[in-house]
């Protein structure tokens, strides 16, 4: 059974092979000179963020999310559990503690902002470049009010 925990300082290599794994499945779109870069921030920050992480019964992290407020950061799963409801148990429990829920989703991530779009999110702008200013446009998406999960 899937539970979601917080972070602690022991995960972190585990997250960062998550997250590899996830960028590597699904981000195609994103130049090798690009994903080296981003690879060397997120190295940097990523294990000692404070995330919530979706466990399997073996408390092995499967995918994680970072919360800032009621914006969702990241949400990156493993991709041996895509499709099994890890992402969208993650971001029930997003929802729980924020209700108008917002995030952002690559633009050529069109699986992605199909997810989202499916839990109940509507698109609500667009940005041309990545938070970082690469040349990599973002959707934006907010939970829609009275939306079911």
């Amino acid at each position: 059974m899937i539970r979601i925990r917080k972070s602690t300082e022991a995960d972190g290599t585990r997250v960062l092979d998550i997250w590899r794994s996830a960028v590597d499945a699904t981000h195609h779109f994103l130049s090798a000179g690009d994903r080296r870069a981003i690879e060397s921030e997120v190295v940097a920050f990523l294990p000692g963020a404070p995330l919530d992480l979706a466990v399997d019964e073996t408390d092995r992290p499967i995918g994680f999310m970072l919360l800032d407020g009621s914006h969702m950061e990241a949400l990156f799963i493993d991709p041996a559990h895509h499709g099994k409801g890890v992402g969208r148990l993650l971001v029930e429990e997003a929802l729980k503690r924020h209700p108008d829920l917002s995030t952002d989703v690559n633009e050529q991530n069109e699986p992605a902002a199909g997810f989202y779009e499916r839990l109940g999110f509507e698109r609500c702008g667009r940005s041309a470049l990545d938070g970082q200013g690469r040349p990599y446009p973002l959707i934006h998406l907010r939970y829609r009010d009275g939306a079911r999960v």
